[in-house]
């Protein structure tokens, strides 16, 4: 039972998990930024003033200001020549989120790595515009610190450590994730905690472990794409289930079809989900693991981009309801720290042995020094201000693009408008063809990932993903005014 068993972590201080505690005035924009956010401050509205929030909210007025003036950096507010601050007018004509498809239970052989192959073959020319791009900004990531990190890493990783550390991970590595997921709420021993080579051979792994050729596995709809080439390579069948843009996966349909059907493995993203980055609330994950309890079907929780929420809120996974090590949690640091580096995890509960069994019998393990970089730089480097400025830059990306889209796309398209990650997820009429679109974009030196490539039945083809993980600037904006053009051209 995963859940059962505190981490010992006598060596390793608390507070190396978050040395840099966040100060009043960004605690303090933080709740601001949530009231505006949950619509609560609408576009246009005044912020309260000064002097009204020191006094409701109990703060000084330095720190309001200070407040005030990282919102405006955030580009979530703006000041008024002597009317105070006001939420900034991202859209004055947004557009509409899109809707949940319908739903029939029914399994697909899945034969889409061609078109995947094909369509990132497309996107990799340095000189377009990396809207159709899988990763953030590397200008986004502290590299020159993890550099200092690797180098110290090195000078202290002893000759013993080196072999030892390839079988179970680098031991410091596995205590700073154990220490982050009890701050999360996660009570789990570190011999739960395999390391891997990224989080795709992580969930790679677990799949491994509880299917066989020819069984069936519930995936979203859509869904990443990388998770239909694992199950085409495995020759598994997809079952999929539809992902509401803003609450997750339909429980509903998700229940119907283990009723019907002998699947045997749920792979699911149950917050920031790519491509939509739908987060389901805390009462329906609890429900989601109840309906995989009650059929003893594991889920392999894809949780990449836990680090990327919007807010002073992280939100729970599945993992943390887990009574009985049924839930498989995989994660890297790729998205939020060092995608070169090539590291992840799994707290595989109940499988936890078999996966470290299959992952010895297969690379033995990831990059030791890497490990010991990324172990050095979570206790010493400072990770939680990184995720803080990585946090902010993406929102105020998502509302540049938002907005940007509100301008320049037909009134008739709608986007998603998730509560954190890189992505946004737009749906234009259906007589459009994405992926013509993407062949139109390129030539005018923009990429986009096409809905088809996120079907295991090649659909969504009305559809596609955008990604405003890099630093808006003039060029973007351009880019998104020629998009906007060739969507109406082909409508």
């Amino acid at each position: 039972m995963s859940a059962a068993h505190p981490v010992k972590c006598s060596s390793v201080p608390f507070a190396s998990v978050n040395q840099d505690r966040m100060k009043r005035y960004e605690k303090f924009a933080d709740e601001i930024a949530e009231l505006i956010r949950t619509g609560v401050l609408g576009p246009g509205e005044k912020v309260p003033s000064v002097r009204h929030a020191s006094r409701t909210y109990g703060v000084s007025p330095s720190t309001v200001f200070q407040a005030y003036y990282l919102l405006e950096d955030r580009g979530l507010i703006q000041a008024r020549a002597r009317s105070g601050y006001f939420v900034r007018e991202h859209a004055k004509r947004p557009l509409h989120e899109p809707e949940l498809t319908a739903h029939a239970a029914q399994t697909t052989e899945v034969d889409v790595s061609e078109l995947v192959f094909s369509v990132l073959a497309s996107l990799k020319d340095p000189h377009t515009v990396p809207f159709g791009s899988a990763f953030p900004s590397p200008d986004l990531f502290p590299l020159p610190r993890l550099a200092k990190s690797m180098a110290h890493a090195l000078r202290m990783l002893s000759p013993h450590e080196i072999i030892a550390d390839m079988t179970a991970g680098n031991a410091d590595l596995r205590r700073q994730i154990a220490l982050r997921y009890m701050v999360s709420g996660v009570m789990l021993p570190m011999e739960e905690l395999v390391i891997s080579n990224g989080a795709m051979e992580a969930l790679n792994l677990c799949l491994q472990c509880v299917t066989q050729p020819g069984d069936l596995v519930a995936i979203e709809s859509p869904t990443f794409y990388a998770c239909l080439q694992v199950l085409e390579r495995l020759q598994l069948k997809a079952v999929e289930i539809p992902v509401h843009p803003r609450e997750g996966i339909d429980l509903n349909a998700l229940s119907e079809s283990l009723k019907q059907l002998p699947i045997k493995a749920c792979w699911f993203m149950s917050s920031l989900q790519n491509p939509l980055g739908a987060s389901m609330s805390e009462t329906k994950k609890q429900a989601l693991y109840d309906l995989l309890v009650e059929h003893q079907v594991p889920l392999i929780e894809d949780d990449v981009y836990a680090e990327l929420y919007f807010g002073s809120h992280p939100p729970k996974p599945v993992k943390s309801f887990d009574r009985d090590g049924l839930v498989m949690h995989c994660s890297s640091f790729s998205k939020s720290l060092a995608p070169g580096y090539r590291i992840g995890w799994v707290a595989g509960g109940r499988y936890a042995e078999q996966i470290a069994r299959l992952k010895l019998m297969t690379t033995i393990s990831p990059s030791v020094p890497a490990q010991a970089a990324l172990a050095d730089y979570l206790q010493h480097g400072g990770y939680d201000r990184h995720l803080r400025k990585l946090r902010h830059a993406l929102e105020m990306q998502q509302s540049a693009m938002l907005a940007s889209a509100a301008r320049h796309f037909p009134a008739s398209t709608r986007v998603t408008r998730p509560a954190g990650g890189y992505f946004l997820w737009f749906e234009f009429p259906e007589r459009l063809d994405s992926l013509q679109l993407l062949r139109l974009a390129l030539a005018q030196g923009i990429s986009l990932a096409p809905g088809p490539i996120f079907s295991a039945s090649q659909g969504f083809r009305h559809c596609a993903r955008l990604n405003y993980g890099h630093p808006w600037n003039p060029r973007s904006e351009q880019a998104m005014e020629v998009l906007g053009r060739l969507v109406a051209g082909l409508l």
